[in-house]
């Protein structure tokens, strides 16, 4: 402590003091070292000494207290122990006395060991030592009373250490005893843990057990259930997996209809075999899981059920999915499906080859899009999957390489032909799939874009709605897995498995949240669904119009429509029946650009009778004899014909068989008992326009009246077709629009290629210069021919880049080139804007061509079709011309009124020309 510092401060003082002394000592003991008898005895053989000796000896008799004549100093001298007494000598207590008689010595000036050792050598060291004793008794003089005070220190502070080692002692007595005790505490502390984590953990455990058994209680339920349709569905699965495997294999090409019949015979037949089958069987619920599905649907995938069944047999079938898709549905598919790493080519596609080796090799999706009828040769190893087992590998060769087949690897194969024609060595080694979109998935898609224009609110919720249950059945599902993969490995007490009690609980609450939210979701659906079914009528009616559009193909191969290129302005402004009004507008008048004029009265007639039919309007006998008449008539039962002289068999034949619809039983007995009237009704110039006699008139609909005129007056048809036309839909519908070049110009975009659909001895060329100049556009014109595609595609690169126009006339003349001409068109459509080398805003691409099978289905899907022949009928000639006649025009002249007069003139001669022009007489008269 204080004192222990106190003691070591006076220590450390006179230790600093006394060590200005002890050098000097320290020296003169080093002198007397060197001392020994032969210099002592040197010095007592003196019988008189010199005086600096006799001096020396002096003084260190005085030291030893003897008397300090040169007779006591000899003796002392003589004596054994001489140098031990110096040596020896107490320093430390030298007398006062003694210190002032050595003073006077030491500070004489002759009394130096130098001068001294001069004489004799051990005089001077005893010189020396002399000095040395001098001055450490004068430094040991100052120091004694800090001695004194130091040892006083000590000896206090011995007591006290004392005193703190007893307490020390007993302090470590008492914390012996403390250990012992906190020591006996901690095991009491441990032992009472170590029981309460047992009691934890028995807790925890039953809490487990309590969760295990409500968790596996609740899955029970379900497992008991799904354990229960899977053992019937085992049961069954024999002669099902045999329905299903032909399904798989024949069935893809096939429309809805025939699949049924197809499945209902080989159900028959597996019956017959008495073979185990599901009754109600579907292909779809036994290839496809409900959770896949769903997946499919967001993923773009129609929710009618031929489309599930396509979807199933994309992923299950053994050999590559070749999908017939005219309307683009499987292509954008397959794209959502696998996503980014799905590797897009085409046969023209310069590194198909090498995408498809990198899929292969790499495991990754290919899709071969827009494949025709034939196939390249180079892909047959790949179709054929011609794998050859070299050791533990598997490789296909391809060309001249052999690449390491990879088992991830998937090909898509897609055709935008409608109705392709495959050779059988491509048929048995893809698996081909109808995907042609039906009147039902098509409907619900357009139920949707309907909504979404009137009720975008109500639409998100609906799409929002069907992903949440989407995933909670999902995650259902997934939890199932798990709890089942936990269940099989688990090993010791399941009570120990964290891992599988958590899993049972989250299950548990997922399970009640879910079914929470499909409650919730049902109720919400129901409204939703009620909302959504008030524009039910405006997507029957769209779909209606999309597969009148769908069948003109038939007509001419021309005629080619795709889903994204049919007219949008569905509004959210208009209710429903003002929707189907306009929505049927436009696509008649969108069509009809694009029809030769002998079509456009079949179009706006298929149309019609359509949209009579989903109304129940059209009876199917009436329609059925509209299309066939009386063929088929046994005239060994037909009753006789009364009017032989002006009603000739066929006719006759198509009354009787008329006869036999309900509608007009009793028609044939009117001609006996009405001859005259109804001969009178056959004779007339327009007989649609006349009052069929008797009751007949009132007793009649439009399209009964329709299949009179179709029995006895075929010439009328067509007029009694326009007729029916203009009454059930609209004039408007039986008048084709005037052809508007600006309208349709404004109606597209830099994306849109617009078509030229040549008639003979038309050339568009100079309509399409006339509206460049009035839109001060400039336009590159390319009349198509050997040599000439180099030259096309650089007037495409510089209008994509300048926003000028390109003509390219006569395509029916380069068809080889038009497939390079179809990719170009996709590359820049596929552009966004955002893109560097994105097409310019104002380009546009023009095209003219004959129709042709061979024209690419894709650009005339992607484009604007119209026709260029000469209008037909006064009226139709009269509106064309007063067309190019613009406001601007109009307005210039200051005479107005009479403007007006001249301008009707010309066009009326001008119209009645084009019209009389089949009439050589007029003509001549005229000439």
């Amino acid at each position: 402590g204080k004192e222990e510092i106190e003691c070591k401060a006076i220590a450390d003082d006179a230790e600093a003091e006394l060590n200005v002394a002890l050098p000097a000592l320290q020296k003169a003991m080093a002198e007397v070292e060197k001392l020994d008898k032969s210099a002592i005895s040197e010095i007592k053989a003196y019988k008189s000494p010199p005086k600096q000796v006799e001096t020396v000896l002096a003084a260190v008799m005085i030291l030893f207290g003897n008397k300090t004549d040169w007779t006591t100093a000899k003796k002392v001298l003589g004596e054994a122990n001489f140098l031990q007494s110096i040596k020896g000598y107490d320093k430390d207590n030298v007398s006062a006395t003694i210190m002032k008689k050595i003073k006077g010595y030491v500070s004489h000036a002759d009394f130096k060991p130098e001068a001294v050792g001069a004489v004799s050598k051990a005089a001077g060291a005893l010189c020396t030592w002399v000095h040395a004793i001098y001055i450490y008794a004068s430094v040991a003089k100052e120091v004694a009373p800090k001695r004194a005070r130091l040892k006083g220190a000590q000896e206090s502070l011995a007591v006290k250490q004392a005193s703190l080692q007893k307490a020390q002692e007993e302090l470590a007595e008492v914390t012996a005893k403390v250990n012992r005790l906190k020591q006996k505490y901690d095991d009491s502390v441990g032992e009472k843990n170590r029981l309460r984590a047992e009691a934890d953990q028995m807790e925890l455990l039953l809490d487990r057990a309590d969760k295990l058994v409500k968790g596996l209680a609740g899955e029970n339920e379900r497992w008991r259930a799904s354990i229960g349709q899977l053992q019937n569905e085992i049961g069954r699965s024999l002669g099902d997996a045999l329905v299903a495997a032909a399904f798989l294999s024949y069935a893809g090409p096939f429309d809805t209809q025939y699949r049924s019949n197809l499945v209902g015979g080989w159900l028959s037949a597996v019956r017959e075999q008495q073979l185990p089958s599901t009754e109600n069987f579907t292909f779809a619920s036994f290839c496809a899981l409900p959770t896949d599905v769903r997946q499919w649907n967001i993923q773009g995938l129609p929710a009618d059920n031929f489309s599930t069944e396509n979807g199933a047999i994309s992923v299950r079938c053994s050999r590559w999915p070749l999908m017939i898709d005219p309307q683009n549905q499987a292509n954008k598919w397959v794209r959502k499906m696998e996503e980014s790493q799905l590797h897009i080519v085409d046969l023209k596609s310069k590194d198909m080859l090498r995408k498809i080796e990198n899929g292969i090799v790499y495991g990754l999706p290919v899709l071969l899009q827009d494949v025709l009828e034939e196939l390249d040769p180079a892909l047959e190893p790949v179709l054929a999957k011609a794998l050859i087992k070299v050791g533990n590998r598997e490789v296909l060769r391809l060309g001249d390489k052999e690449l390491d087949y990879n088992k991830d690897f998937k090909l898509y194969i897609t055709t935008k032909l409608a109705n392709p024609h495959y050779t059988p060595e491509v048929s048995t080694k893809t698996t081909i799939i109808n995907f042609a979109v039906k009147q039902q998935g098509l409907e619900a898609q357009l139920l949707g874009i309907v909504v979404q224009k009137e009720q975008p609110t109500l639409e998100r919720q609906k799409a929002d709605l069907t992903l949440r249950v989407a995933a909670g059945k999902q995650k259902l599902v997934d939890l199932e897995d798990e709890i089942l993969r936990l269940l099989s490995e688990a090993e010791g007490s399941l009570l120990e498995n964290e891992t599988l009690v958590d899993t049972l609980q989250q299950s548990k609450l997922t399970s009640d949240e879910v079914t929470r939210q499909l409650n919730e979701a049902e109720e919400t659906e129901i409204k939703i669904d009620a909302k959504r079914e008030e524009f039910r009528p405006a997507a029957i009616r769209s779909s209606i119009a999309y597969f009148v559009l769908d069948d003109m193909g038939r007509v001419d191969p021309m005629y080619q429509f795709s889903l994204d290129a049919s007219p949008k302005n569905i509004t959210g402004t208009e209710r429903c029946r003002q929707i189907n009004v306009a929505h049927t507008l436009s696509v008649y008048q969108y069509t009809c650009r694009g029809l030769f004029e002998r079509d456009k009265l079949l179009f706006a007639l298929q149309l019609c009778l359509r949209i009579m039919t989903s109304e129940n309007k059209v009876p199917k006998q009436e329609f059925d004899f509209l299309c066939y008449g009386g063929a088929g008539i046994e005239r060994a039962d037909q009753r006789p014909n009364p009017c032989p002289e002006w009603i000739d068999a066929g006719a006759w034949d198509n009354i009787t068989a008329l006869d036999s619809i309900p509608a007009c039983m009793g028609i044939a007995s009117a001609f006996e008992q009405g001859q005259r009237d109804w001969r009178a009704w056959f004779t007339s110039s327009e007989p649609e326009e006349t009052p069929l006699p008797g009751d007949w008139e009132n007793k009649v609909t439009e399209m009964q009246r329709i299949c009179i005129i179709r029995a006895l007056r075929l010439d009328r048809v067509l007029f009694c077709a326009s007729r029916f036309v203009r009454l059930n839909l609209g004039p408007q519908f039986a008048d084709p629009p005037p052809f508007d070049l600006r309208a349709i110009f404004q109606s597209s975009n830099h994306r849109t290629p617009l078509i030229f659909v040549l008639s003979p001895g038309v050339d568009p060329t100079a309509q399409v210069k006339s509206l460049a100049n009035d839109l001060s556009t400039n336009v590159d014109i390319c009349a198509l021919g050997q040599g000439q595609a180099p030259v096309a595609m650089s007037l495409m690169n510089l209008g994509l880049r300048s926003g000028s126009w390109v003509f390219l006339a006569n395509c029916h003349l380069m068809l080889s080139w038009m497939p390079e001409l179809e990719k170009r068109i996709a590359e820049y459509c596929a552009m966004t804007e955002d893109m560097p080398h994105a097409p310019h805003c104002d380009f546009r691409l023009w095209l003219s061509a004959s129709p042709s099978p061979k024209f690419p289905i894709a650009i005339l899907q992607r484009g604007i079709k119209m026709t260029t022949e000469p209008p037909r009928g006064l009226r139709a000639n009269m509106l064309k011309l007063y067309n190019l006649v613009g406001e601007e025009q109009f307005g210039r002249c200051q005479q107005r009124l009479k403007y007006q007069r001249l301008l009707f003139s010309l066009c009326w001669f001008h119209a009645l020309l084009h019209t009389s022009s089949m009439n050589r007489t007029i003509v001549s008269v005229m000439i």
